[in-house]
């Protein structure tokens, strides 16, 4: 499944508000998760994003929605959350992803067969490549990364702090 975890991790961008001084997004200290909130939490916002590090079961991106904080799982923790600034362009493009992902990746998908072409009676079919210097692999089946490379170049970094 792809989601703003996922997609954050590819990019190596968690999209802090202040790069220069990471402290101030940033917050190191033990919380508490239980029923879907998170003890202190009082440096999100609502709707915010934010990232948790250093959990045993819930690292990754969420949204700071009830709906969002359904998926975490009751724990205590010492560790970090991250108070991210998602462009709202980005929330779209992670969602078109997704889309594409679960319509394209599945094991059911002509992009997922082994199968280069086929044809049978009157019906045939003949697959893209998906080569080329982006995927690096010739004949290779296109993904999520390849298909949306172009899209999510301005938002790549080098490296996560």
């Amino acid at each position: 499944m792809v989601d703003m975890t996922v997609v954050c991790a590819d990019i190596k961008n968690y999209f802090l508000k202040d790069k220069v001084h990471p402290e101030t997004c940033i917050y190191s200290r033990a919380f508490t998760i239980s029923d879907g909130n998170i003890v202190p939490s009082d440096f999100l916002k609502d709707g915010q994003y934010f990232r948790i590090c250093g959990s045993d079961l819930n690292d990754g991106v969420y949204k700071n929605t009830a709906k969002g904080r359904e998926a975490l799982v009751d724990e205590e923790f010492e560790g970090t959350i991250w108070a991210m600034s998602v462009p709202r362009d980005f929330v779209e493009l992670v969602d078109r992803i997704a889309a594409w992902a679960a319509l394209n990746e599945s094991p059911n998908s002509a992009n997922m067969s082994v199968f280069s072409s086929e044809s049978f009676g009157a019906y045939s079919y003949t697959k893209g490549s998906g080569g080329g210097s982006k995927s690096g692999v010739s004949g290779a089946n296109t993904t999520w990364q390849t298909a949306f490379y172009d899209s999510l170049t301005p938002y790549r970094r080098e490296f996560v702090l």
